[in-house]
């Protein structure tokens, strides 16, 4: 493997060091606030593209499958020529893809957008990569923190922004708006983020992301859709067995080619595999709240536990949640300080724990939903600032941009499951209210039930992993 061509200074200016890290977490809000724009406006986009429901869910599957092909890709282009280069072309892909949302009235042309938007998702680990280059270490716990968290303030401030604009002003709007906050990130980047001299050089591993591209595709695919095609059909099964098959082969090419996409004997280090395995248990865990509580606040009081309100108090029901989420990044910094990350993952593990069992008793009214809401949030922020302090103390710094996107790929997969099963437990325990089936309480308390499970079993991966923190942990502190 090839090594770095240089180090990261040992102290950053000051001024440098004290604009990065804003500038950075302001970078992966935006990206993260565009990928909520979308929900407000699901139940209207078959009318809104003139497309069947089935065919306008694509507009919101098209922008998972993007994520999860450029993730690992921009990642490793990241560490071979450029951190920050890869940052801009990231952001550049944002506002091409809102622009052309934004002029989009059919489903085509929106899809296109969507995965263009889809190719921005490598921002907050590429962020998170340049900080360990550029800050000095005692900022650093603290800097990871924070820009892992803006991933839940982006889709706090989102939401009930995407749909106030949406009850208020035309629905492309929200399209320049986020076209908009791209390109005052991208400004930001250049001007104020200095391109990494850490690069691991040699030849990207095209094969090998072709591979893993494929191999995702397929399962994703396998994920996202297999309650629509059926789980017992041609395509479905189908799907499965050839993404299986591409991704041994691909693991095979990986472990012989000397340069490879992914690092597999890395991954492979109980540190990098156990963090990534709780990174997909927590990414499914995370992601039950925001499926369940925003349901249950916008059905119809008629129901008996519906509260009957808009997505936009829905939105702003969720919003402490994220903000908490940022809230608690110091804290996180602080814990893995004194005690290590790998307790303040199972801190983190346990608060979520936590607040999906007082969930389960808190779901009659606005304000304890909120509270649930808001403890899960701040179990997520605990854990998700130590991930990345995991992963990095782990692997050479010639690695961080691609390992920390493998990681952030672990936790989109986490979601994408938790969508899926959530999906198929909702769709199976209905009432029937006017002629129209909808998810039943009953329903919404197992997809409780099973996210308070994912967080205790995220505990107990936690719980395995190498209890002393190494001289890197104690750098990343």
């Amino acid at each position: 493997m090839t090594r770095a061509s240089s180090t990261r200074p040992a102290t950053p200016p000051q001024v440098q060091s004290s604009t990065v890290v804003p500038v950075l977490a302001f970078s992966g809000i935006v990206v993260s606030l565009t990928q909520t724009l979308m929900i407000p406006l699901v139940p209207k986009l078959p009318e809104l593209l003139h497309a069947r429901a089935a065919d306008a869910a694509w507009a919101i599957t098209a922008t998972l499958l993007a994520a999860a092909v450029a993730t690992p890709t921009i990642g490793r282009l990241g560490d071979m020529y450029g951190k920050r280069r890869m940052l801009l072309f990231s952001l550049g892909m944002l506002v091409l893809g809102s622009v052309v949302c934004a002029l989009s009235d059919g489903l085509a042309p929106m899809v296109v957008g969507r995965v263009l938007q889809g190719l921005s998702s490598g921002v907050i680990p590429l962020g998170i990569s340049i900080m360990r280059d550029e800050l000095p270490p005692e900022r650093l716990g603290g800097a990871t923190a924070l820009m892992s968290a803006s991933l839940g303030v982006g889709g706090a401030l989102g939401l009930p922004a995407a749909a106030f604009i949406a009850e208020n002003a035309n629905w492309h709007t929200l399209f320049w708006v986020a076209a908009a906050l791209g390109a005052v990130a991208a400004v930001l980047v250049t001007s104020l983020v200095p391109e990494s001299q850490v690069r691991t050089g040699g030849r990207f591993d095209l094969p090998g992301a072709v591979g893993l591209s494929v191999a995702l595709l397929c399962l994703l695919l396998v994920i996202s859709k297999g309650a629509d095609w059926g789980w017992t059909g041609g395509v479905t099964p189908g799907l499965l067995i050839a993404g299986l098959v591409v991704l041994a082969a691909w693991g095979r090419w990986e472990l012989r080619t000397p340069q490879p996409l992914v690092d597999l004997r890395t991954t492979a280090r109980r540190q990098v595999l156990l963090t990534n395995i709780a990174s997909v248990v927590f990414g499914f865990a995370m992601f039950a709240t925001s499926l369940v509580i925003p349901q249950l606040l916008q059905l119809p009081e008629a129901t008996g536990y519906g509260l009957g309100q808009s997505i936009l108090a829905a939105g702003l029901v969720m919003a402490p949640n994220g903000l908490i989420m940022m809230a608690m990044a110091p804290v996180s910094a602080r814990i893995s300080r004194t005690r290590g990350p790998k307790v303040t993952l199972m801190v983190g593990a346990l608060v979520v724990a936590v607040g999906y069992g007082s969930s389960l008793l808190m779901m009659s009214s606005i304000w304890q939903l909120m509270i649930a809401s808001s403890i899960i949030g701040a179990g997520v922020g605990l854990a998700y600032g130590a991930m990345p302090a995991l992963v990095m103390a782990a692997v050479p710094v010639s690695e961080t941009a691609a390992a920390n996107s493998l990681n952030t790929l672990m936790r989109s997969i986490g979601t994408s499951l938790s969508s899926s099963v959530a999906g198929v437990v909702l769709a199976h325990m209905t009432i029937e209210l006017g002629g129209a089936a909808l998810p039943s309480l009953g329903g919404f308390r197992v997809v409780l039930g099973i996210g308070a499970v994912a967080a205790l079993f995220a505990l107990l991966i936690a719980a395995f992993l190498p209890g002393q923190p190494t001289n890197r942990d104690q750098e990343l502190a």
